[in-house]
């Protein structure tokens, strides 16, 4: 499934290599080839479905289709259909993966989270919301040795780093990490979302790691950034009521969505979170959420598709080893030219945290040298990041 290199239509050769992640995908498709059960056309008689990808569609109302299907190289991944339907396909040479019964999570999902979709349900309380159920799974398999539990985790990962590839496709990234206690109601948290908000509109695709704190501060900047100025002030004092997701997620999330639903349509980010940090929730300010089990790889790929740059905001473990995450590639231009990083905060990232000291050794006589920076303020940052 990771990566699909063209996006636009998921095609790859025409009608062959295909990803099919919706039923109208599914029925255009199925439209060309020769198939006895839809209209076909001229260029595609003759042709079966092999290496289509059908990832998490409810086939269920398409047996017939199925049925005349030349299921010959084709894969199935997580698509409900009537059993001769799955019959018929593999004995025609078809992979079929049927759904997991009993999983909060759909390990072939096509597409990222949505705030929606994860907090579903939060009006009868967090713990019951997908993404409560989905932490709670994940905590009883992670260390029990079941190797079927680790491998659906490992296709989860892969299908939400597919999605993610393909949702970012011609976009100029900029990654904001920051530590997850900056509370809401604080003058850092605004710095945050302002600096957020700057950024969407310079046109730029804002990434967090999806959390509280400084992330969701990102996120929400950007989700403010098509109203004006006043939006922001008067969201900041709603969400103060509810500073920190300690004691209460699902008081910290219904703030969120009191924002949301005053405002709605807002603008465009990304939060890409992990279940391995389960105490932390997502924020409901990234339109699209990459969550992963794997912190590792969770990590890596934000900021390996931060293609703008980086701002390293302040944070403790996290957020330090985030930085040098993002050195390691720029110091060995493993990925090409390196990208701009900006930390925030000169006292916290030479006093308290000194890692500025040692990227800027490692820097030193090398091409990232030109590209990093500190600054004092977070109002800064942008400049900065525009021309590093």
């Amino acid at each position: 499934m990771n990566p699909t290199p063209a996006r636009p239509g998921h095609r790859v050769d025409g009608l062959r290599d295909r990803e099919i992640e919706t039923l109208d995908e599914f029925d255009e498709v199925l439209s060309a080839l020769d198939t006895p059960s839809l209209p076909r056309t001229p260029e595609a008689a003759g042709t079966g479905a092999t290496h289509l990808r059908v990832q998490a569609v409810d086939l269920t109302d398409r047996t017939d289709v199925l049925l005349g299907l030349d299921g010959a190289g084709a894969v199935f991944l997580g698509c409900p259909m009537a059993p001769e339907a799955a019959a018929h396909l593999r004995a025609s040479g078809a992979l079929v993966f049927p759904p997991v019964p009993g999983l909060p999570f759909d390990p072939y999902r096509g597409f990222v989270y949505t705030p929606d979709e994860l907090f579903a349900s939060l009006d009868q309380g967090y713990e019951g919301t997908p993404d409560a159920l989905t932490y709670d799974w994940f905590q009883r398999t992670r260390t029990n040795g079941d190797i079927f539990a680790s491998m659906l985790r490992s296709i989860h990962d892969d299908a939400v780093s597919d999605a993610l590839d393909e949702l970012l496709v011609g976009k100029r990234v900029v990654g904001v990490m920051g530590g997850h206690a900056m509370a809401r109601g604080t003058e850092e948290y605004a710095g945050a979302a302002r600096l957020g908000r700057e950024l969407a509109r310079a046109g730029l695709t804002v990434a967090t790691g999806g959390g509280p704190g400084a992330m969701e501060a990102a996120n929400l900047g950007a989700y403010a950034a098509p109203f004006d100025d006043g939006m922001l002030t008067e969201a900041l004092r709603i969400l103060a009521k509810a500073p920190s997701f300690r004691p209460s997620v699902a008081d910290w999330a219904r703030a969120a969505f009191e924002v949301r639903e005053r405002w709605p349509d807002g603008g465009v980010s990304v939060g890409v979170p992990t279940w391995f940090y389960g105490h932390e929730p997502p924020n409901a300010f990234a339109a699209h959420i990459a969550k992963y089990f794997a912190n590792a790889l969770r990590e890596d790929g934000l900021l390996a598709r931060s293609t703008a740059g980086v701002v390293f905001l302040p944070g403790a473990a996290g957020t330090v080893q985030e930085i040098f995450d993002n050195a390691t590639p720029n110091h060995y231009e493993s990925r090409g030219e390196p990208t701009p990083m900006v930390l925030v905060n000169r006292r916290h990232w030479t006093e308290e945290l000194p890692a500025w000291p040692l990227l800027q050794a490692l820097a030193r006589g090398r091409s990232m040298e030109a590209r990093i920076a500190l600054v004092d303020r977070i109002e800064q940052a942008p400049d900065v990041l525009k021309h590093l």
